[in-house]
């Protein structure tokens, strides 16, 4: 309890903070200036991060790889930095998500790596204003420092984005969760900066037998921003399953002259694409930017159809802002790469939990303001990065960001409905905790995220020798995520949207004939069904 007092207390002081400093003067310019600075950027984070930071567990793997500062300096100016972190990809130098997530111990040339909470913290950014926490074991998640220059910098890339989209013209509606995520909040402190408030907020609330303090502390924080110049609207809590209240807002403001821009993630603006054509609601023209979650060609179809347009962007909260699609990426899941705030390449591998070979993406860290410093840090994420394929005409590419990052999906962690949680999370769940609860061994149940004719669905395949009844076993399912860190508003955001479904089928199996608990399917999955 007095950890989320202090918590909150600390994220009301931000946000004051934050009101109070005036925005970038010349977001343009800030760009620019951090892709021209790329080399020195990360060398000056790696310099007092990693090689002045024996905690850091890069201390040892530089060790490891005898590579010193001096060397490391030489090596970016002779090669350049891309080619570099490659190099030292190969020498070792490198994090997967289970490691940085303490999950598994770090192994380096037969040596096991001390890591401890917090380990990967950028010490420049001590005094952040706020937090942001992901994910993470059944204590605690991963918690992001957010300084002031980080949020400046966002709001920069903000405005860009804004004037890409012609925004200005177009009411803001999120449709986002309320606390402990903190995506919902965020917007309404930071629209009117922006030159874009937010004029309506949907979100799913949850009981209040099960949300009642999370409602509480997210009206505390409205009521507090507002004291401090926003114009932070407060919730409109949706009914269970229910998405036509949006459908109904969009297609009355469009009736009166005020197209919408709706931001959120893919699977609820799917189901507000389906709640209007169901309803017979004219709401073409809406904007939809989305995040969190893959956006599948099914995804965008379904928002398509409606005479919508609907754009990707790509945020990693331990990261960055990996990127933002323009308005030629208009197929495919694509965005712009941000290389003004991150280094990325591609390593092939093999993926957790699965045979399927993917192309996972290495991150690195680039800004003084990064949450934490990280050198070829997997977030198991997969997709390609090359030349943006948008004509060069946009916002992003006048700026000099003229890379793209294509075919994202994520292999390692479920993120239906943009509530991301560790696959390795849910091991000890599907292979202990329901077979004890049920009967059965590891194998017997099986969780697969699949694309559903509406939203991203889970479904939980039970082996049928299990006798239980369908319902049980998801009442049972919902309620053991919710003691993960962040499975809790996973849990409402599934339940809301009846994402979870319970089917008494065979399980899938990989091509080698092997069972694995969580089948996550990606583009690039290989999967049979064992009948």
């Amino acid at each position: 309890m007095w950890d989320e007092i202090k918590f909150y207390s600390k994220m009301a002081w931000g946000v004051r903070q934050f009101l109070h400093t005036p925005p970038i003067a010349d977001p343009e310019a800030t760009i620019r200036r951090n892709l021209a600075q790329r080399d020195s950027n990360f060398l000056s984070l790696v310099e007092r991060g990693v090689f002045q930071n024996p905690d850091s567990p890069y201390h040892a793997m530089f060790q490891l790889a005898g590579c010193s500062f001096e060397e490391l300096s030489a090596e970016v100016e002779r090669h350049g930095l891309d080619p570099t972190l490659v190099r030292l990809r190969h020498a070792g130098v490198y994090l997967t998500h289970d490691e940085f997530k303490g999950k598994t111990p770090i192994l380096r040339a037969g040596r096991e790596i001390p890591s401890r909470e917090g380990a990967f913290r950028n010490p420049q950014v001590a005094n952040a204003l706020s937090e942001g926490i992901s994910s993470g074991s059944r204590s605690k998640g991963t918690r992001s420092p957010r300084s002031l220059a980080r949020l400046l910098e966002r709001e920069a890339h903000s405005k860009i984005r804004n004037r890409e989209f012609g925004l200005a013209s177009r009411i803001r509606i999120e449709l986002k969760p309320i606390l402990p995520s903190g995506t919902g909040l965020g917007p309404g402190q930071r629209g009117l900066r922006e030159g874009h408030p937010v004029d309506r907020w949907f979100a799913v609330g949850g009981s209040i037998a099960d949300s009642g303090h999370y409602r509480f502390v997210t009206q505390c924080l409205v009521w507090w921003s507002r004291l401090h110049g926003t114009r932070a609207p407060s919730p409109t809590y949706l009914p269970p399953n229910d998405f036509s209240a949006v459908a109904e807002y969009i297609a009355r403001r469009r009736r009166e002259g005020s197209p919408a821009v709706v931001h959120g993630f893919p699977s609820p603006a799917v189901r507000v694409a389906a709640a209007a054509d169901h309803l017979g609601l004219d709401i073409s023209g809406t904007l939809f930017l989305v995040g969190g979650e893959a956006l599948t060609t099914a995804k965008r179809a379904a928002i398509e159809q409606t005479g919508c347009e609907v754009y990707p962007f790509y945020p990693i909260s331990e990261v960055a802002a990996i990127g933002h699609a323009c308005r030629g990426m208009n197929h495919g899941n694509c965005v712009h790469f941000f290389e003004d705030q991150v280094a990325a390449f591609v390593h092939r591998r093999r993926a957790p939990l699965s045979d399927a070979e993917v192309n996972a993406l290495q991150f690195t860290s680039l800004l003084p303001s990064s949450p934490h410093v990280l050198i070829n840090a997997e977030m198991d994420d997969a997709g390609l990065i090359g030349p943006a394929q948008c004509g060069g005409q946009c916002e992003y590419s006048r700026l000099g960001l003229t890379k793209q990052v294509s075919e994202i999906f994520s292999f390692g962690k479920l993120t239906g409905q943009g509530m991301t949680l560790v696959g390795t999370d849910l091991l000890k769940l599907l292979e202990e905790i329901l077979p004890a609860r049920f009967g059965g061994a590891p194998g017997d149940f099986q969780l697969v995220e699949r694309e559903g004719d509406a939203q991203t669905q889970l479904t939980l395949l039970v082996n049928p020798r299990i006798a239980a009844a369908p319902d049980q076993i998801r009442d049972c399912f919902l309620r053991e995520l919710k003691t993960f860190y962040g499975g809790s508003l996973a849990s409402r955001m599934w339940s809301h949207a009846q994402g979870v479904e319970v089917l008494s089928s065979e399980p899938y199996t990989t091509r080698t004939g092997k069972i694995h608990a969580l089948h996550l399917l990606g583009p690039e999955a290989e999967v049979i069904h064992a009948s």
